[in-house]
Order: C-alpha cells, then structure tokens, then sequence
C-alpha cells in the first residue's frame, strides 16, 4: 500500500504543478496546489488499492470455495 500512495502523491504532485504552471501561477501557489494534490490523489490511490486488494482476495477465496465443493469428475466407463 506504501507504493500505491507514493505512486498516487506522485502522480498528484506532478499534475498539481502542469495545471498550475498552465494557469500562470506564482510558484508558492504552485508548490501549494501541488503539495494539495500529491495529498489527495494519494490518499485515493491508498483506498483504492485497498478496495483492490480485498476484492481480488474475495474472489480468490470464492474460487477456492468452488474448486473445493466441485464434485469430481465421472471417471471413463471401462467396457
């Protein structure tokens, strides 16, 4: 999850700065939207990853669940 948020903080750090370069913007405002960026948008990667993580962990114990109460396969009538 630690990667998730870096990679999100990133992610919103460098956005926060083209979209506040392209509005022309003096540089304590710059370096402020973007540190507000990089915050939020890792906070949401962090959650989302988590969200991620839990279903990929439920299906897997769904599949596990099928494999396990699957009836074997019928073995080949020998005649």
């Amino acid at each position: 999850m630690k990667a998730m948020m870096l990679l999100g903080g990133l992610l919103g750090f460098v956005m926060g700065l083209v979209l506040a370069l392209s509005q022309q913007a003096e540089w304590p405002s710059v370096l402020w939207r973007a540190s507000i960026a990089a915050y939020l948008s890792g906070l949401m990667m962090r959650w989302w990853g988590r969200m991620w993580v839990k279903s990929l962990k439920e299906v897997s114990l769904q599949r596990t669940a099928e494999v396990s109460t699957a009836k074997p396969p019928n073995s080949p009538n020998k005649n």
